[in-house]
């Protein structure tokens, strides 16, 4: 009998011990404020997230990261020059791995200006020698006229320099919005040649930047459109950046709003199309997806994800040419408090709904997921999570 019970506690052991592999893993260090979650990989094919930490109470922090290459990260490593990172998760820091050995670091800062009070600045940091050690940060803009930077995205491109976006608050319209200018690194000299590409842009909605396995080079933004409709545009250049396709709307949701909805686009390539995801008050209420079957020439009709109304904040990944992945956060209402939880839907590469569910419990509070494909069949998600008076950075695996 005593052999049977030790028999069958060591099964239950085994078994709390595989489910606890395939349910979420901490990444942040203990005791911090945890937020901002990033998914990037490294130019060999290991995967990174990285994250911000601040002091509990304390309303800026520095920039973290875990590396993997077999599904299990390594501890969290610092950026030790990133001091000052304002955490905000629609314009969390990215962190883009070159293939010459640098690594590149953005994130946002208070900008204190008196020109306006939300007002950002942008800096990054480079590390030479693949995060060993990190140069002292720089600022993205040096023109003076520029007091205001925020909502940028990185990329890299197919001869291996890195390209970044952002909004600026340099234009030449008294129209309201910002600025989305584009720029390119010079080897390890940092970004160049900035360019502005479009004006009266949503100045408060994160904007994607894509380089699909074609080379071409993707942007999605929110568009301010005859003064009062904030639509999702898109626009393509296929010589390298040197030029780019005028920008259209992925959908005519014309959604009139006279504020900052806060929630960005999404967008990934497949063998077949380029998919998007978006949250809009137009025409519906939620998170809706589409693609372009002709590299954004057309746009296929919008589709409803979530039937939650206010499921926001959307990302999505390719699954080799078999399939895509979203997910976003909505709110859940649990007896008289709201929590947010994760859903998922799966697409295949037509487009057609194969799964949709729901990643975390209407128990937790889930926020602001990111996810990347691992294969053609999993996808890791990270995303933030709320532990007592804390914040952490959680991942797993679908």
């Amino acid at each position: 009998m005593i052999m049977m019970r030790g028999w069958i506690l060591s099964m239950m052991l085994i078994a709390a011990c595989k489910q606890q592999d395939v349910s979420e893993h901490i990444l942040s260090n203990k005791g911090k404020d945890a937020s901002c979650a990033h998914i990037t990989g490294t130019a060999d094919g290991k995967t990174v997230i990285s994250w911000i930490e601040t002091e509990k109470g304390a309303e800026t922090g520095m920039l973290y990261y875990a590396v993997s290459a077999n599904d299990t990260f390594s501890a969290p490593l610092p950026v030790t020059t990133s001091t000052g990172v304002l955490p905000h998760a629609e314009n969390m820091p990215k962190m883009v791995f070159k293939p010459d050995g640098e690594v590149i670091a953005m994130y946002g800062v208070e900008q204190n200006d008196a020109r306006n009070k939300y007002a950002g600045r942008v800096l990054y940091t480079r590390s030479p020698d693949g995060g060993k050690t990190w140069l002292t940060p720089q600022s993205l803009v040096a023109d003076t006229g520029s007091y205001d930077q925020r909502y940028f995205d990185m990329t890299i491109l197919p001869n291996g320099e890195a390209a970044a976006i952002w909004l600026d608050n340099r234009k030449h319209t008294n129209d309201e919005g910002s600025t989305l200018y584009y720029a390119v690194t010079d080897g390890h000299d940092g970004f160049k040649q900035e360019k502005p590409l479009a004006e009266t842009v949503c100045q408060c909605c994160r904007t994607a930047l894509y380089t699909d396995t074609k080379g071409d080079i993707h942007i999605a933004f929110r568009d301010i459109i005859n003064d009062s409709i904030r639509d999702m545009v898109h626009m393509v250049s296929t010589d390298g950046g040197a030029s780019f396709s005028t920008h259209s709307r992925i959908s005519a949701d014309n959604w009139v709003v006279r504020g900052c909805p806060h929630t960005g686009p999404a967008m990934v390539r497949n063998g077949t199309a380029m998919h998007f995801a978006w949250f809009t008050m137009g025409g519906g209420q939620g998170v809706f997806y589409c693609r372009s079957l002709d590299n954004g020439k057309t746009y296929t009709q919008k589709e409803p994800v979530s039937t939650a109304p206010m499921a926001k904040h959307p990302q999505i990944t390719a699954l080799g040419d078999k399939s895509v992945m979203m997910v976003w956060d909505e709110p859940v209402k649990v007896v008289n408090n709201f929590n947010y939880r994760i859903g998922f839907q799966k697409r295949n590469k037509e487009g057609e709904v194969l799964e949709t569910g729901l990643l975390t419990s209407d128990s937790s509070y889930s926020t602001f997921p990111v996810i990347k494909a691992m294969d053609d069949s999993r996808v890791l998600v990270a995303y933030t999570k709320k532990a007592g008076e804390l914040e952490e950075v959680v991942y797993r695996f679908k």
